[in-house]
């Protein structure tokens, strides 16, 4: 008569553990891939922001008002964290108007800013200084998160090239224009000192290296 013979408890104990081993493996393995996956979609989604906001950037500046429509007023100030300027708005069977707008980098959301639409040089000088003074009512738009700084510099081509951006009290809209030649010009060394170029780093949480973007400032 033959005997049946079953496991016994060791080898049932030593494979409930290499089971215990196989599930724990497996486990850590697929939580390393959800979490990877989370951090990646997080990073697409910081860039992809980036992305967004420098294309904004882009086409505010290739619509940024000339100076000798608007009295020869400024159009642009810049500095760390903070660019403003004046850009012209167009709609279809209507006149061409301008509007200021602000980019502004406040408890790491970089956001953006634009005034009403308006022909009204007063209007635009009181835009222009609510803005720069960040008093205005205008709506919030965000743009990304987690910005740490947003570092600009300007070039200005006076062969001495980029320097940061510092604002200054010539910034200011409603300022007396710049002396012209006799024959009503201005004067080209004057025009000269104008931006011809900025460059916008956005520097991101627990990332080294921030991303930069160069903008052409009106025509070059």
């Amino acid at each position: 008569m033959k005997t049946q013979r079953g496991f016994t408890l060791i080898e049932l104990l030593v494979a409930v553990m290499v089971l215990a081993v196989v599930a724990v493996l497996g486990w850590r393995g697929l939580d390393s891939i959800v979490r990877a996956r989370i951090s990646l979609n997080a990073d697409l989604d910081q860039t992809r922001g980036m992305q967004l906001a420098f294309a904004q950037m882009q086409s505010d500046l290739d619509h940024i008002a000339d100076k000798k429509n608007i009295g020869n007023r400024s159009v642009l100030s810049a500095q760390a964290g903070r660019v403003t300027l004046v850009r012209n708005v167009y709609a279809e069977n209507q006149p061409t108007r301008v509007q200021v707008i602000a980019y502004r980098i406040r408890d790491g959301l970089l956001s953006r800013r634009e005034s009403l639409a308006t022909r009204n040089l007063v209007e635009l000088d009181a835009a222009w200084r609510a803005m720069l003074a960040d008093t205005d009512n205008s709506a919030v738009v965000p743009l990304t998160t987690d910005v740490v700084a947003m570092p600009v510099r300007i070039f200005i081509p006076d062969n001495q090239g980029w320097r940061a951006a510092v604002e200054n009290a010539a910034s200011m809209a409603g300022t007396p224009p710049p002396p012209t030649l006799p024959n009503g010009a201005q004067n080209p060394a004057l025009r000269a000192t104008d931006p011809t170029g900025l460059e916008v780093t956005l520097q991101l949480r627990d990332r080294a290296a921030g991303l930069v973007k160069v903008f052409l400032v009106g025509v070059v």
